[in-house]
């Protein structure tokens, strides 16, 4: 293949092959001429549909947060720990499911795993919207629902590392931030969406059960449109001694702890924050405009969402340390001042310090996962000369999904810790004051391995 650059002829090495099934070979982004002629097109049309599956992957594991909300409506009776339950384990569900769905794609194609995992979440979001419809349901059966809805989860991880094989290295930050912000902003809609078409569907029988069943023609559109126009790579391959050598690696649990506290408290503080306005202020739980009913929970992963993408191009300018240390700064502002304030009763105050709270995360989504390459890379560097190494590229790359799937334990931990502050107090004011204690303790590790030159890292400030 050979185009015209400026008044050049330039002839490529690269030459696909397709196959049956939408299979290609010979893929090579890192080609210049291949891929300004034909390679950016076919990634870009992959990339739009894995951000619509993922998106939708978000939605249906993110459903329950909002759900959970609108079951007294429906006659439902939940004490404290089943609802926080039925908000948590879809988490830990989905953070777990991450690590088999990251080799997935190598082992059946990234088209053909998309249109799977895609069809998989038709399971919860159908399921939801029948069990819903009896206030006697056993909580054991709405548990069991609650855990298949961790499907979406697993999708992050798959979609990523699809992602991660079409685009060459320095376009892979750019494309893989909007397939994780698209992905992150599933929960905002569904949290603004649910409440709106549960309220259109009053005058239904069972109209909770939309929350689930309209996601079904999205989902099925989903899937149609991956299995219509994404491809599957035969170079995408599972990498497991790589990912070995990154789960011996020290330094992959400590930005796996850093993830917790940024991605971690994203996923966790969304999923509870629709629980959390209508247990202290429930006459703000919902607002009525017209005839639909809305509720303000969404705000919270939406600037949360929005705030990723910056995380990492600031990162970029400043360091991903710096940004990092700055976002844990804004957290620990966030849930202190939330802590400080929630005697007043201010639901503006309350709103304002969550807002706050989202916004530092998101950032700091951004900029952790972004200092994974930059310490692999400086790591290579000081063990250079090693023939025992395996490649720091090979290690980075298996680290980004590790990590992204310890990191989604966090949704799971914070729901249960504001729970047992409840529980054992009558107040959520304890768990913030964890809160707080834990992120003063990430920004001093991440002062002490990352902002500080070190020689296990070649010397180099991440």
């Amino acid at each position: 293949m050979s185009q015209t650059l400026g008044n050049t002829r330039v002839d490529s090495a690269t030459t696909l092959t397709r196959r049956d099934g939408r299979w290609i070979d010979g893929w090579n982004p890192e080609d210049a001429v291949f891929w300004a002629a034909e390679g950016r097109g076919i990634a870009r049309r992959n990339l739009g549909w894995s951000i619509f599956a993922e998106f939708l992957g978000f939605i249906v594991w993110q459903l329950w947060s909002i759900v959970v909300v609108l079951l007294p409506n429906a006659g439902f009776t939940l004490s404290t720990t089943e609802s926080f339950w039925l908000i948590s384990l879809p988490s830990l569900v989905g953070a777990t499911l991450r690590f088999p769905y990251t080799f997935l794609v190598a082992r059946f194609g990234g088209r053909n795993w998309t249109i799977v995992s895609a069809l998989l979440l038709l399971i919860p979001a159908g399921l939801l919207g029948i069990v819903v419809q009896n206030p006697e349901t056993p909580f054991g059966v709405l548990l069991l629902v609650a855990a298949l809805a961790g499907f979406g989860g697993g999708n992050f991880a798959s979609s990523m590392s699809n992602i991660t094989y079409f685009f060459p290295q320095k376009e892979k930050g750019w494309a893989l931030g909007l397939n994780a912000a698209g992905g992150n902003l599933g929960t905002a809609v569904a949290q603004l969406a649910v409440p709106i078409v549960v309220s259109l569907t009053a005058a239904l029988t069972f109209n909770l059960s939309f929350a689930g069943w309209m996601w079904i023609p999205l989902i099925l559109l989903a899937a149609w449109g991956a299995w219509r126009y994404m491809d599957n790579l035969s170079s995408a391959k599972a990498d497991f001694a790589g990912a070995a050598a990154a789960l011996r690696e020290p330094h992959l649990w400590v930005l796996a702890l850093l993830y917790i506290g940024t991605f971690g408290s994203f996923i966790g503080f969304s999923s509870v924050f629709p629980k959390l306005i209508a247990d202290t202020f429930p006459e703000y739980s919902t607002f009525q405009v017209g005839t639909a009913s809305l509720s303000l929970a969404f705000l919270g992963a939406l600037v949360g969402s929005l705030a990723r993408p910056y995380g990492g191009k600031l990162a970029d300018r400043f360091g991903g340390a710096r940004m990092t240390i700055a976002a844990f700064g804004l957290m620990i502002a966030g849930a202190l001042s939330l802590l400080l304030t929630l005697e007043l009763n201010s639901f503006a105050l309350f709103l304002g310090c969550f807002l706050l709270l989202f916004v530092a995360a998101g950032l700091g989504n951004g900029s952790t996962y972004r200092m994974i390459p930059n310490v692999f890379a400086a790591r290579g560097a000081a063990t250079a000369g090693d023939p025992l190494t395996v490649s720091t590229q090979r290690k980075g790359a298996a680290a980004l999904g590790l990590i992204s799937a310890i990191g989604a334990y966090g949704g799971f931990v914070i729901p249960q810790v504001l729970a047992a502050a409840k529980n054992a107090s009558g107040s959520y004011a304890p768990a913030f004051a964890g809160f707080v204690g834990a992120y003063v303790v990430l920004l001093v590790i991440t002062v002490l391995v990352y902002a500080v030159p070190r020689a296990s890292l070649a010397g180099h400030r991440i």
